[in-house]
């Protein structure tokens, strides 16, 4: 079990892609704690943000190949979550 709420809510993500998926529905996109589970991450939104979570959908994001000149490497793998909100409930960022 993993100890405090903040530990498994990692970061909002703050794209044009999650800007879009905010603006279409109810929802909100974070970055959060790669073994934490649907269950884990709804309780935390509900106790950190005092709203009411209707659904969560978890993403694994795979890493990337980025480039440097000669360099190579990889971006860091993470999960990310999509929240969708019950109606009344909103998260000011």
């Amino acid at each position: 079990m993993i100890g405090d709420y903040r530990d498994i809510i990692l970061a909002p993500v703050i794209t044009e892609k999650s800007a879009m998926i905010a603006e279409a529905g109810n929802k909100m996109v974070f970055k959060v704690k790669p073994s934490a589970n649907k269950v884990q991450i709804r309780q935390a939104i509900e106790k950190i943000y005092n709203v009411k979570v209707k659904n969560v959908n978890t993403i694994n994001v795979k890493p990337k190949s980025k480039r440097v000149g000669r360099y190579t490497g990889k971006t860091s793998a993470y999960k990310k979550a999509i929240i969708t909100l019950a109606e009344g409930s909103k998260i000011e960022i």
